[in-house]
């Protein structure tokens, strides 16, 4: 791990995690937090996730739906969304349209290099 600035061009990952309906890009992994692209086709669900840490959700193109413990929001592009990961969360695709969002987490614990 590097202490110097890292910069991720476009096209660029670092590693890639993909089941149906879902991929999953490692963008960014340093020793406090990850940055992931997260693309889910229309009518998909990730898996529930519960783990120490934070994290914030972008979404970048089409609508998901975030549940966060008994509570869902509604996200569209532009709109962002922190919670405390210790709280089951996932995100649906709720739209016939393939979704794609940004999270950031810390620390660093969805996906292995």
């Amino acid at each position: 791990m590097t202490d110097q600035p890292i910069l991720m061009r476009s096209g660029d990952e670092k590693s890639r995690t993909q089941t149906p309906g879902k991929l999953f890009r490692l963008m960014i992994k340093s020793k406090k937090l990850e940055a992931i692209i997260a693309e889910i086709e229309p009518n998909t669900s990730s898996r529930w996730y519960k783990h120490d840490g934070e994290e914030l959700h972008y979404v970048l193109e089409g609508e998901i739906e975030y549940d966060v413990g008994e509570k869902s929001y509604k996200l569209h592009k532009g709109d962002l969304l922190w919670h405390n990961s210790n709280i089951e969360h996932r995100a649906k695709n709720i739209s016939d349209k393939k979704a794609k969002y940004a999270t950031v987490g810390t620390p660093p614990t969805f996906m292995i290099e």
